[in-house]
């Protein structure tokens, strides 16, 4: 093919384009093109040029022989969804079917690089942008010009990859023109499904494949914990069916350019030493070659070295670290020259030590620098099993004390240690240059396949280009790739579930879930104490608006999407219901400003019941059924702080205690009911404790408190209590100061004078076979005023009408007869500045009274509806009664309240 016939093809227009003159623009002169549409992974190099390309109905194609077929499909896709009808296809060697088209003056796209098609160097060389050659590999050119599109990779990966890029470029179907440099930082860049619990079903599979694809990754680590043929079992072959399912997704990871590891991990059972279970490793190995696997990884994680599962093992290597890496090296030469050096085409072995978390020298580390094949890649977390920072220097030395090529496994976004959560925020921490001195990182991802790629776009993003990684452009690219056109109600769901260890370890912070939302609720707070809080008020009531809205919006904007809304719906409906509790929160505070006490405890009831709906969601996890945790450390805090501060308006003290627990949840037994006032309800464990487990109260802040009292078990599971434990207080959840030994189910204790507490628990220092149920955990202070009930009608719980608990409640059960009255006493006589009685249900009606000295009963006033105050002119006594009307509705009576008057 001739230079000669590649410059008749393309327009003459084209070719002075690369040469910068400077010309007066008329004013007469066309609009300058629109600028580029942004790419990911960021490219190395886009430089934009002065002319606009736009697909047309008819398309030339010239492409080679060994031009890429998935590159090819991509292009072709972009160019139909363009609205190109008519494809006519010219091979790199055919001029007369070019000579043909020349003048034609339509598009001509260039599909091959270096080693696919010659045309495609000669079109670059027309429009004056060097090919791909010197590249890394996966590295790529893509060009376009008035009437021409080249896309030339260094290898065929390269060219899916700049077909990728013309995909994102050419959405609309027309760009400005530009010239493309662009390659990969590190070698290997992916995912690795190494979590424990439920693996990733078949379907999510091959989606994530083709997600790879999409996002320029090129890897994807096939462990699974749960797979019995890749542990438990690593010894039998697959069954028919099942390695059908495998052969697919190795089809479907080739089609993506991406390379399908599959992972052995014998450690469990292996003997190192023997030649029976290194053949077996092989024939595994070789069962997998025969589907087209081309790369594979011995993960030896998470098992002991210092028990052998032979006698032959500890003959040949005896005991210690140092046995244990010179054990492991010895099976794994042997796979590397028994299969790994007969295997032309396949890529290097890559293993995961048992020390694998740190860089500390050891014997075994030692062991496996001095002994292991060093054609094998190491696998490595970072300091730390989950790693807060990767840098270039720990990079470096992990090198070096390995003595091997290092592979980062990294545990980001994973959730299976916290599987109440998801992880949604973009990938940080790692430092730009660490890809100079790895093979690359691949990211263990979460049980969520779909969720997981909010942070597999941002992970890929940086492994293509870390100098130019932003994580937050990035984290916002991922959002709209994922939600399309629900993307704004996408990310106000992962704002709110956007945290994890990885950002406090990276950051040194506390949780930093709702980056929105938090700065909003510390302007309102601010306002509120200045009594001016009416603008702050409205933009926290609009952001909390998107919440409460978020469920239906994503629901409908992504409803193309079920998996990923049936995956994420616990979380989204806590998100809509944290929204309304807060929206409530904020019309119950502003309420109470105007003084409108009636609207308060109404905006109240709507919050707490919202609450309460939140925390009784559940989903199912490998730990068992667990409260999903959303806006975590932000919303619950939030709408703890409003009930405390209107409680205290109302005249109560405003303690309001929040469960706490080590353990699972046996059905709709949840924590929240060992603090909800009624000793009828109960929290029960889904298993019985291990020593060290926990069950207490969160006060929020440290306070004085005074006695505690705990009661566990119930009539048909009397057992179900802790029999060997401690109770303990902190001010700081990190020095604990021991009250008395736990051994009976009803704790009664008082603690020291002037004792500081945020933190109450009992922990487990002894094991049982019994569950724990705690009916009720109750945590006073000095200053909790303490009140006895009395009276009628029958009911159940009397004692919450005075408890200094607005959410527990005293129900009658049955309507007032004549006489019937409930009565309030205080330990003494006091002066009254008011009483306030809360009632859940109107209906009841009753005559507000106070006793005098003289033990007569005096009428302040009449209650009704839901909120009552009453003034009481500064009366001293200590007793308040109502006196029922006959026939009414039951009461349900929440709080009688006799508030002292002000102080002066």
């Amino acid at each position: 093919m001739s230079f000669r016939w590649v410059l008749r093809l393309i327009p003459v227009t084209l070719l002075v384009t690369a040469v910068a003159v400077a010309v007066p623009v008329p004013a007469s002169a066309a609009p300058a093109p629109p600028p580029l549409a942004q790419v990911w992974p960021t490219p190395h190099q886009l430089t934009p040029r002065p002319g606009q390309v736009t697909i047309p109905r008819t398309v030339v194609e010239v492409v080679g022989a060994g031009t890429d077929p998935a590159a090819l499909a991509v292009v072709e896709q972009v160019l139909r969804s363009a609205g190109a009808s008519t494809f006519i296809k010219i091979t790199d060697n055919d001029q007369a079917a070019v000579d043909r088209e020349r003048g034609n003056g339509g598009l001509v796209v260039f599909v091959g690089g270096p080693t696919e098609s010659r045309a495609t160097a000669l079109a670059l060389a027309a429009l004056r942008v060097p090919g791909p050659e010197g590249l890394a590999q996966d590295g790529y050119v893509l060009a376009a010009d008035r009437g021409v599109i080249a896309l030339s990779g260094v290898d065929t990966g390269g060219t899916f990859y700049a077909a990728q890029s013309f995909r994102q470029l050419f959405a609309s179907g027309t760009s400005r023109g530009f010239a493309m440099r662009d390659w990969p930082a590190a070698p290997r860049r992916g995912v690795i499904e190494g979590f424990y619990g439920a693996p990733w079903s078949h379907a999510d599979r091959l989606a994530q494949l083709d997600f790879y694809g999409r996002t320029k990754q090129n890897m994807y680590v096939y462990s699974p914990k749960d797979d019995p043929y890749l542990r438990a079992r690593w010894r039998d072959q697959y069954p028919p069916d099942q390695l059908a399912l495998l052969s697919q997704l190795v089809t479907r990871a080739a089609a993506n350019h991406v390379s399908f590891t599959y992972a052995l991990s014998p450690g469990l059972s292996v003997c190192y030493s023997s030649d029976a279970d290194k053949n077996a490793l092989v024939a595994k190995f070789q069962s997998m070659w025969d589907i087209g696997v081309r790369s594979f990884a011995i993960p030896l994680d998470d098992i002991s070295y210092t028990r052998w599962n032979c006698d032959a093992d500890a003959a040949k290597f005896g005991s210690g670290g140092a046995a244990a890496g010179a054990a492991q090296s010895f099976l794994l030469n042997r796979v590397q020259q028994d299969f790994i050096a007969t295997h032309p085409g396949v890529d290097r072995l890559q293993m995961v030590p048992t020390e694998y978390y740190d860089l500390a020298d050891s014997p075994y580390k030692t062991a496996l620098r001095t002994q292991l094949d060093k054609a094998v890649i190491v696998e490595w977390t970072g300091v730390g099993v989950i790693a807060g920072q990767i840098t270039e220097k720990q990079a470096r030395q992990a090198k070096e004390v390995f003595g091997h090529d290092i592979l980062i496994w990294d545990n980001y976004p994973v959730n299976d240690y916290i599987t109440e959560r998801l992880l949604l925020g973009p990938y940080i921490g790692r430092e730009p240059g660490v890809a100079k001195f790895l093979s690359g990182i691949t990211a263990n991802p979460m049980v969520q396949a779909e969720a997981s790629k909010i942070a597999e776009f941002t992970s890929g993003d940086f492994l293509w280009n870390p100098d130019k990684y932003d994580p937050d452009k990035s984290w916002l690219a991922a959002i709209a790739d994922l939600g399309g056109p629900a993307a704004t109600a996408l990310k106000v769901f992962a704002e709110n579930n956007y945290s994890s260890l990885l950002v406090r370890l990276e950051t040194g912070k506390p949780d930093l879930d709702s980056p929105v939302l938090r700065p909003l609720l510390a302007d309102f707070w601010a306002a509120l104490e200045k009594k001016d809080p009416w603008d702050a008020a409205a933009k926290l009531d609009g952001y909390l608006a998107t919440m409460a809205s978020d469920p239906a919006d994503l629901r409908s904007g992504m409803a193309g999407n079920p998996k990923f809304l049936a995956e994420v719906g616990p979380w989204l409906d806590q998100v809509g219901l944290y929204g309304q509790a807060g929206r409530h929160a904020v019309r119950m505070l502003l309420a109470q400003v105007d003084g409108d006490g009636a609207t308060s405890w109404a905006e109240r009831g709507h919050l707490v019941a919202a609450l309460k709906q939140a925390q009784a969601i559940r989903v199912q996890t490998a730990r068992g059924p667990r409260n999903p945790s959303t806006c975590t450390d932000v919303c619950v805090p939030f709408l703890n702080s409003a009930l405390a501060m209107a409680d205290r308006w109302f005249g109560l003290p405003g303690i309001r205690p929040q469960p706490t627990t080590s353990m699972g949840t046996y059905t709709d037994n949840v924590p929240a009911r060992m603090v909800d006032g009624d000793p009828e309800t109960y929290y029960w464990t889904d298993w019985a404790p291990r020593v060290g487990d926990t069950i207490g109260v969160d006060l929020g802040s440290a306070q004085r408190v005074s006695h505690v009292d705990i009661a566990m078990g119930k009539p048909t599971s009397p057992n179900d209590f802790v029999h060997n434990g401690v109770l303990e207080y902190s001010a700081d959840g990190e020095r604990w100061t021991t009250v008395k030994p736990v051994t009976e189910p009803i704790v009664s204790a008082d603690l020291p004078d002037g004792a500081q507490a945020r933190f109450v628990r009992v922990r487990v220092t002894g094991t049982q076979t019994y569950w724990v149920v705690v009916r009720e955990i109750t945590v006073s202070t000095p200053d909790s005023p303490h009140y006895t009930v009395t009276g009628t009608p029958a009911g159940s719980n009397l004692p919450a009408a005075a408890d200094n608990n607005a959410d527990s409640v005293y129900a009658a059960a049955s309507a007032p007869l004549p006489g019937d009255a409930l009565v309030v006493t205080a330990a003494a006589p006091k002066p009254l500045g008011k009483v306030t009685v809360l009632a859940t249900e109107a209906g009841a009606g009753a005559d507000v009274q106070i006793a005098d000295a003289a033990g007569g009963w005096h009428t302040i006033g009449r209650m009704t509806g839901g909120y009552t105050e009453l003034p009481a002119q500064g009366a001293v006594t200590d007793r308040v009664r109502l006196l029922w009307t006959p026939g009414g509705a039951p009461p349900k009576i929440a709080e009688i309240i006799p508030v002292s008057p002000p102080r002066r």
